[in-house]
């Protein structure tokens, strides 16, 4: 906050700060207002609502919902946070449009320590990922927006459990899979075995005579005539071009009675390491191959934009505690990236290769700014003085005690 106040005019830090922290403006207006916006420049059939989640490293154990998990931004388990995020993409364009925090058991089963962190009583159970990313369907299309397909990556896609259940919603998805997931080629007709010798209550998971694969094993037996050359979109490096196949799969979670005939979508690009891709949809059967190869590709386009969230908009960059200072910094950068979102539209004939960095550029070069005068250049360098001062006073005082 006092970096921010040495640029804006007529700020102040104090001021920034209650705003983030104590201001009682209710963030989940704010985020469903925007999620509207983005809805009306992004939605339709072509649309989809992917779900991703990320991570910020924190130290301590004071934020709220901070734990050792694991952190994909990292690439390993590291004290942080980690949300859950929707977005809203079609084409090129995607933006984020809600967001869930994750709260680990080791919060939820502390009522004092999410009560110190202000999470409001409702919120203080424990939800999975999965639960939390299904909440984030349902919000969206309760707020009215418009999209042909829920996608996400594999970290849904570990279970049959999360595809199930938007099937259930009368969701169209497309979910990327583990290589070690287990469909079935055949009906695997799942029935409960018969008790034939001591009595007893009955078996209640059912079995099936059926054996299922693995995914890897069933596209690395493939034979080369299922595979199909298509096109799907432009970029920057040319076209991207694939080769993709699809199988009709039986899906059981080998438990319950409930099996699904659905769709596997294998891509890979063309080269000599070639990137694989295998996913899962309940699409209708006239979907076109070039269809379901461009569905299962639009993720790439929610890594980019949370790339851009980070990078230009301070999605990571934070230092709050509690439950409504998070939600509100969050809601502010959805509105940045709203922001950045219909910049890069309304110029897409002008300047089509218009990036949120160069939005950035132009804002930190044509809005005004406090420190370009060497009175108030001095100001602030004595104003940094006089804080690590006290700090250092501080620093020594908190010793003298312990001494003591």
């Amino acid at each position: 906050m006092d970096r921010m106040a040495e640029v804006v005019p007529d700020s102040k830090s104090r001021n920034l700060q209650q705003f983030l922290t104590h201001s009682k403006w209710n963030h989940r207006d704010v985020i469903d207002h925007v999620a509207r916006d983005v809805n009306s420049l992004l939605g339709g059939r072509n649309a989809c609502f992917l779900i991703d989640e990320s991570g910020f490293a924190k130290q301590g154990k004071k934020s709220v919902g901070v734990a050792r998990q694991w952190l994909g931004r990292l690439g390993k388990v590291d004290n942080g946070q980690v949300a859950v995020f929707g977005a809203l993409a079609n084409g090129q364009y995607a933006a984020p449009v809600d967001v869930r925090l994750y709260l680990p058991r080791e919060w939820t089963n502390d009522p004092e320590r999410c009560k110190r962190a202000g999470i409001p009583e409702d919120e203080r159970r424990f939800r999975t990922k999965i639960e939390l990313a299904l909440e984030l369907v349902q919000h969206a299309r309760k707020n009215g927006l418009n999209f042909g397909w829920v996608g996400a990556d594999a970290g849904y896609g570990k279970g049959p459990a999360f595809c199930f259940a938007l099937d259930d919603m009368g969701e169209t998805f497309c979910v990327d899979l583990h290589s070690d997931f287990q469909v079935y080629l055949r009906n695997p007709e799942p029935y409960l075995p018969k008790k034939v010798k001591k009595p007893g209550p009955r078996f209640r998971k059912y079995k099936s005579d059926e054996k299922g694969i693995e995914v890897r094993d069933l596209v690395n037996g493939l034979s080369p005539r299922r595979w199909k050359n298509v096109t799907l979109r432009k970029t920057t490096r040319g076209v991207l071009r694939v080769r993709i196949c699809r199988l009709k799969v039986y899906i059981w979670d080998g438990e319950s009675d409930k099996v699904k005939p659905w769709t596997l979508v294998v891509t890979k690009t063309l080269g000599d390491n070639p990137d694989t891709k295998i996913s899962l949809t309940n699409a209708p059967k006239r979907t076109t191959l070039k269809r379901l190869g461009w569905m299962q590709r639009q993720r790439y386009w929610v890594e980019r934009t949370f790339e851009d969230a980070k990078s230009e908009c301070g999605m990571a960059d934070y230092q709050v505690r509690k439950w409504r200072a998070w939600h509100h910094h969050m809601a502010i950068v959805m509105m940045a990236m709203l922001f950045m979102l219909s910049e890069r539209i309304f110029h897409e004939e002008t300047y089509p290769l218009l990036s949120c960095a160069d939005i950035e550029d132009l804002l930190s070069h044509f809005l005004p700014r406090r420190d370009v005068t060497e009175e108030e250049v001095i100001f602030q360098l004595e104003q940094r003085h006089r804080q690590r001062q006290q700090a250092m006073k501080s620093h020594a005082r908190c010793q003298e005690r312990m001494l003591k």
